[in-house]
């Protein structure tokens, strides 16, 4: 504790290394402050949130749900983007209503049972979602799981979005 205490006086005393040192720790805070964060909301409740990662490695999710119409599970893996979300890949075993298969969608392909949409780049400013009866709907994020269908009753609005980090307690 004394050898702190000597270096802030020392510190104190050449000001100009002082204000170098308040103004580095200033500029630390703003920018955690500041920092993109993926947030995902239930009902504008809090559920989860990461940092964004915004560059060459966006943050990851996936979504899982049971197909409303085939009734068939569906995961959709997503990147957090500048502009929003990239939808990356999506995996389903059966063809139906809102599910792709069109070539110019990305890149398909079957693998076993189960058929793969990668490359898709799809593009969304933010998401929307909806809890629904017998859906199932889960968030993968960084190795945890939320059931968003046993935390909240059906047709509760999940709202993902990216903000600054400050966003949270405004």
């Amino acid at each position: 504790m004394r050898a702190f205490a000597a270096f802030v006086v020392r510190l104190m005393q050449n000001r100009m290394y002082f204000y170098g040192y308040l103004l580095a720790l200033g500029w630390l805070c703003l920018s955690l402050f500041f920092q993109p964060t993926v947030f995902f909301y239930g009902n504008g409740e809090l559920i989860a949130c990461a940092p964004a990662g915004i560059g060459r490695q966006g943050q990851q999710f996936s979504l899982r749900f049971i197909h409303s119409v085939q009734k068939t599970p569906v995961r959709e893996d997503l990147v957090v983007e500048p502009d929003g979300f990239r939808l990356l890949r999506t995996e389903y075993q059966s063809f139906g209503v809102g599910l792709p298969f069109l070539e110019t969608e990305g890149d398909f392909r079957q693998e076993g049972n189960v058929y793969v949409m990668d490359h898709m780049d799809r593009r969304f400013p933010e998401l929307s979602l909806r809890t629904g009866v017998g859906t199932q709907l889960t968030l993968y994020l960084n190795g945890k799981e939320y059931k968003l269908y046993e935390m909240f009753p059906p047709g509760t609005r999940i709202d993902v979005r990216v903000e600054p980090v400050y966003r949270k307690w405004i």
